[in-house]
């Protein structure tokens, strides 16, 4: 589509110059002879880009500017100025004109600054466009989950998302904390503003320290340039902290001074910057267990659990199985280039009888792998080689009918009676040591490295309650 540029000047020979010197562009060009003609062709025409000149009788070049800024603020304003009038030309750049340019001024001048006009509009627009979409994936209705768990979550979502109250999510790994996070954020308020997620797990205390709240350069070793911290990144947007239960006892009283006074410090700095973020927090850790036992700070506990809501683990909504499965599959199907289209009732069956200790990820992994192993567009039980019962392996599986397809066939179950045996060795040794990694390790006589990539390849991490209650969680 061409672009639709308005000329305005009060001189003839003005716009025919600018009309002769545009008119071999894909533009639609038109003109207007004073400001108050300008006004009325945009209450009817839609524009990209204006050339305006300052100087024009009636109304002012800068009083046109204003209205326009006001009223259609995505119209890039081109200022045309005399020699005489750059202090004005200045003036109109601080009331949001794009660039101005002086008589008399050369052809390629001209259709460079127009180009980069049009340049900038198309980048928001395309920018414009990457949010809305962003924002329509975590609608509501694009959270998949129609049990009474997950409508009770939805429900708990809505009342919170246009308020600016602090949010507590609790679940166990894998269930999608972060997903309800950004459901939160993307229909609040602010959902035009940046979304910012930090994984609290993954970074020492001083890292997190200079990641939450920036540092100077020279701050400490190895801080050679400024960094903007987390809290200054999210602006007046919404900040996500994951794994919450992770900071320890010092970084908890440093954001507890945030949320208290809405100003913190960078690490070195001496200057005060003010916070204005949503905090959205969560955690996998029992908190109020934490607070009794002294290891999370009681004050903080009250900040940021204003509104609590619990999501739940899969096996607990095991109704939303199904249609989780085939929304991976779909997913899948694009990133693979395959056309896969049913479940089979053997594998629907499996998936919706697993107890799913890694939860949502650990059901994407699963439909993963399964997508790749499979050669025609069936989900059978024997692509699930890491959740079903050993017997029931190939009870659905489809029977070969070439020698390729027998090889495929053979190779898929020797890996998968490999992998059992591997995952079975990989839990004995964990029961056998109540859980710990590194006395599991030495009972094998294997490094810790090794016997810890074999939890990995198999989605399993011990719980910080493991000894107690056996139970695991996805590792990843």
């Amino acid at each position: 589509m061409s672009a639709r540029i308005l000329v305005v000047d009060d001189e003839d020979i003005v716009i025919k110059s600018c009309m002769r010197i545009l008119e071999g562009g894909d533009f639609q060009i038109e003109a207007a002879r004073d400001g108050r003609e300008a006004l009325r062709k945009l209450e009817d025409n839609p524009y990209d880009v204006i050339i305006l000149d300052i100087m024009m009788p009636n109304l002012g070049g800068l009083e046109v500017l204003r209205r326009v800024k006001e009223a259609y603020p995505n119209i890039d304003v081109i200022m045309i100025t005399g020699l005489s009038q750059i202090d004005t030309a200045v003036e109109a750049m601080k009331l949001g004109a794009f660039d101005y340019i002086s008589k008399p001024f050369e052809p390629d001048e001209i259709k460079l600054v127009v180009q980069r006009a049009l340049e900038r509009r198309q980048l928001l627009q395309e920018n414009l466009n990457l949010k809305s979409e962003v924002s329509s994936k975590y609608r509501f209705e694009n959270i998949i989950g129609s049990s009474p768990q997950m409508q009770a979550v939805y429900r708990l979502v809505a009342q919170c998302a246009p308020t600016n109250s602090t949010v507590l999510l609790t679940g166990e790994s894998g269930t999608g904390k972060e997903l309800i996070a950004r459901a939160i954020h993307y229909n609040s308020l602010r959902k035009d503003k940046p979304f910012v997620p930090v994984d609290c797990n993954s970074l020492s205390e001083n890292l997190l320290e200079s990641e939450l709240f920036g540092h100077v350069k020279g701050a400490f070793t190895g801080a050679v340039v400024n960094k903007k911290g987390m809290f200054e990144v999210a602006g007046s947007g919404s900040l996500f902290l994951d794994e919450i239960g992770n900071f320890s006892m010092s970084i908890q009283g440093k954001l507890l001074r945030v949320l208290q006074e809405r100003e913190y410090r960078a690490v070195g700095d001496t200057r005060t910057l003010t916070a204005n973020f949503r905090l959205i927090t969560a955690t996998n850790k029992d908190l109020k267990a934490m607070v009794a036992a002294g290891t999370f700070r009681d004050d903080l506990f009250y900040r940021i659990n204003i509104f609590p809501i619990h999501v739940p683990a899969l096996r607990e909504r095991k109704d939303d199985i199904p249609g989780l499965a085939y929304h991976f599959l779909k997913v899948f199907n694009a990133d693979l280039g395959k056309k896969i289209t049913d479940i089979s009732e053997g594998a629907i069956s499996a998936l919706v009888n697993y107890d799913w200790p890694g939860n949502l990820r650990e059901l994407e992994n699963a439909m993963h792998r399964a997508a790749i192993l499979t050669s025609d567009n069936v989900i059978r039980q024997a692509h699930l080689v890491n959740i079903i019962d050993p017997s029931q392996a190939h009870a659905d599986m489809a029977v070969p009918r070439t020698g390729d397809e027998l090889k495929r066939v053979k190779k898929a179950a020797r890996e998968k009676s490999v992998e059992e045996i591997e995952k079975q060795f990989v839990l004995e040794a964990l029961k056998r040591n109540e859980w710990n990694v590194t006395k599991s390790a030495e009972d094998t006589g294997m490094q810790r490295p090794n016997f810890q990539a074999l939890l990995n390849k198999y989605s399993i991490r011990v719980r910080d309650t493991a000894p107690d209650s056996g139970e695991l969680q996805d590792a990843s």
